[in-house]
């Protein structure tokens, strides 16, 4: 009988198996930590104006600062993964994302420590959205995990990075709301994340390929993936920041005007709805992948463009509720395209350069982030219910854009 059907190789290899998921779910955390630093402040724009007597337009400046902080800590995240290691930088990045925490409870003793604080908050998210996704991913496969498949692995972190933007900004605004020094103590629960999260990944193991020769030398000046990366993720990767960004930082102030004394709290439910439904749409993303490379894709969009245009109705009439399903369709929107862009990613890059273009694909998909502006500018020549159809029409010609002849033939 071959050694491998021997019942002591049976129970090692099914002991294996049931050790290794716990891994990723380890690291996972990091993911978690990670969303929730970023969603965090953005329910308690309001709550900064009340409380500190900040303007509109220096809590929108504070939003800004944190996506110029985010995109350099994305780009050098990747190359720095790929040549120390996925743990060595998770665990930095945990670090100044914990710094910039602190910086931010300071802000109300010192207001002038809210822009270190949010712009250390986008370079520790953005290295640990790089290093972490990879980590992740290679966690869960072989040899360290099980996940069936590279997408299905790729996808986990997408998971554990909606759970932190569902949770943190509904934390934060209800502390906000209801607990004294709210600009302090809103800000407590990620500390606590962030000490949790870095007790349960500190087992999980190094998974970057050995560096060699080959391995450590330049990137070829074409690389394979470098066509259909452009054609078949980029187009896609700006909607995953554009559609929750739209939901928590423009619908809000645009419906809740009959909200009286509660308008922290529905900031804070739009921004746990809106991740929130990107978790419930993982096993639809799936299926659809299964099915079809570009379905996921596809759906994500033409989802994106209903949330939009029911968000169009709700502005016009300000209906609070139907803002609520329009954040719900729009937050489904997010999951299907990160979902697909983690997927393509993990299927497109080789391991040695797969922190560089997870990097890349983040990078694009936080200039999502700039929607809220650009609705902002545009509202003074335009109804907010006229942007809200004009930016749905732009994800419909993105849909056309991936599917024409010649994307496809990328895939």
């Amino acid at each position: 009988m071959p050694l491998s059907h021997t019942p002591t190789a049976q129970v090692s290899a099914a002991a294996t198996a049931a050790r290794a998921p716990r891994h990723w779910l380890r690291a996972g955390w990091l993911m978690t930590a990670s969303g929730w630093s970023a969603n965090q402040y953005s329910s308690l724009l309001g709550a900064y104006r009340a409380h500190l007597g900040l303007t509109a337009a220096t809590t929108t400046a504070l939003f800004a600062v944190y996506v110029v902080g985010l995109i350099p800590g994305l780009l050098v995240g990747g190359p720095l993964a790929d040549r120390h290691g996925r743990r060595r930088v998770a665990f930095t990045a945990l670090g100044i994302s914990a710094l910039a925490t602190c910086l931010l409870m300071a802000g109300p003793a010192a207001p002038a420590l809210l822009w270190p604080g949010r712009f250390l908050t986008g370079v520790g998210a953005g290295t640990l959205l790089t290093a972490g996704s990879v980590w992740i991913k290679e966690l869960s496969t072989p040899p360290y995990g099980t996940a069936p498949s590279p997408g299905a692995a790729a996808r986990r972190s997408g998971l554990f990075l909606s759970a932190g933007f569902a949770t943190g900004g509904l934390a934060a605004s209800l502390i906000a709301q209801w607990a004294p020094h709210p600009m302090v103590l809103a800000y407590v629960p990620h500390l606590v994340l962030v000490a949790a999260a870095a007790l349960s990944a500190g087992r999980a193991p190094e998974t970057a390929p050995p560096r060699t020769p080959d391995t450590a030398a330049p990137e070829p000046a074409a690389p394979a993936y470098r066509t259909p990366f452009r054609r078949l993720v980029v187009p896609v990767a700006p909607w995953v920041f554009a559609a929750p960004a739209i939901a928590f930082a423009v619908l809000p102030g645009l419906v809740d005007t009959r909200l009286h004394g509660w308008q922290t709290v529905y900031a804070g439910i739009i921004t746990a709805v809106t991740p929130g439904a990107g978790l419930l749409v993982a096993p639809l993303a799936r299926r659809l992948s299964a099915r079809h490379r570009l379905a996921t894709a596809a759906t994500g969009l033409l989802v994106t463009a209903v949330g939009l245009l029911i968000g169009a109705l709700a502005v016009a009439h300000a209906q609070p509720a139907v803002a609520l399903l329009a954040a719900a369709l729009l937050g489904a929107g997010y999951g299907l395209c990160v979902a697909y862009g983690l997927t393509e990613v993990a299927a497109l890059a080789p391991p040695h350069h797969l922190a560089r273009l997870t990097a890349r694909f983040w990078a694009v998909c936080y200039l999502g982030f700039c929607t809220p502006y650009a609705v902002t500018v545009l509202g003074g020549a335009f109804a907010p219910s006229t942007i809200f159809i004009g930016v749905a029409v732009m994800a419909l010609l993105t849909l056309a854009a991936l599917l024409r002849p010649g994307a496809r033939s990328s895939a």
